[in-house]
């Protein structure tokens, strides 16, 4: 039984993108060469890894348990191999990183750009998801998260925090009266966010009444942001997508007295043994990029 690494690559590629065009545009490949890894690595095994139907694979048993398998194995010999280099002043290979869409968009894309700018053989890959993706099942390195982390065997360094406050617009607060004490809350409706419940978000240093879940609901802050300027809502959202609103007072803060946590904003990735230089620099140019502070305070 013979196969090679670039087989091994391909296959789990495949496995995360699910299509045999998408792995050859990652890889800037043509799909005939991926097809033929593929084929060569399921005689080398002598079993099925994809079915293949009007154009669209999908994974075999086989195939999902050989993923699990492999994965961890495949990136300790990742990080083996780059480790060994660690003497070569420039870094190589590739480093993926995911990063929520706002936060990522606004903040963790210029000091990525800084940091290839930096390391012009390195190829940089950053995709902005709000959603918590797996990191070692999606081929990502590390990832850059807002917010409390879950029960988890990822590694975590600490980057910064932001303050969360309740905003309104002017026109809200001209229209339904103004909001002075945390009991009239219940009174106003909040702007729903679908990846986390009402109840879960809107928690302060003491025991509030939440307000009513408003008609309208997104997975994003930003769009979140843009419901409550058009006066459709309350919000309780990150100082970083509202600071410049705040500022020129196209929104207004309400209730400043209470003080919800603030939101960690953290590096994670997962637990390798031998961490490689891409990787442990890019983590040092975050933290040193944010310095514990937020750089939009």
């Amino acid at each position: 039984m013979r196969w090679t690494i670039n087989e091994i690559e391909t296959f789990l590629s495949v496995m995360d993108t699910g299509s045999i065009s998408e792995t050859a545009t990652r890889a800037g490949l043509s799909k005939s060469v991926i097809s033929k890894r593929i084929s060569d690595l399921e005689a080398a095994l002598g079993v099925a890894l994809f079915t293949r139907h009007a154009g669209r694979i999908s994974a075999t048993n086989a195939a999902s348990a050989l993923a699990e398998r492999i994965r961890p194995a495949y990136s300790e010999l990742v990080a083996a191999t780059e480790w060994v280099a660690e003497d070569d002043p420039g870094l190589h290979g590739r480093l993926r990183i995911s990063a929520p869409m706002s936060f990522g968009i606004r903040h963790v894309g210029r000091i990525a750009a800084k940091f290839s700018s930096m390391h012009p053989n390195l190829e940089v890959i950053i995709e902005y998801d709000d959603a918590m993706v797996d990191l070692a099942r999606s081929g990502f390195d590390a990832a850059v998260r807002v917010g409390a982390m879950p029960d988890s065997t990822l590694v975590v360094r600490k980057l910064c925090e932001d303050p969360r406050v309740i905003v309104a617009s002017p026109g809200y607060l001209e229209q339904h009266g103004p909001i002075d004490s945390p009991d009239q809350l219940r009174d106003h409706a909040a702007i729903g966010y679908q990846n986390k419940r009402l109840g879960e978000i809107w928690q302060f240093d003491k025991p509030v009444d939440p307000p009513a879940p408003s008609r309208v609901m997104t997975n994003n802050g930003e769009a979140m942001r843009d419901m409550v300027l058009e006066g459709l809502g309350i919000a309780l959202l990150p100082m970083f997508i509202v600071y410049d609103d705040l500022k020129n007072e196209r929104l207004l803060q309400v209730l400043p007295e209470l003080t919800p946590e603030p939101l960690p904003v953290q590096a994670v990735w997962p637990p390798i043994k031998h961490m490689p230089p891409k990787l442990r620099l890019f983590i040092d140019h975050l933290a040193l990029s944010f310095g514990q502070r937020a750089p939009w305070q």
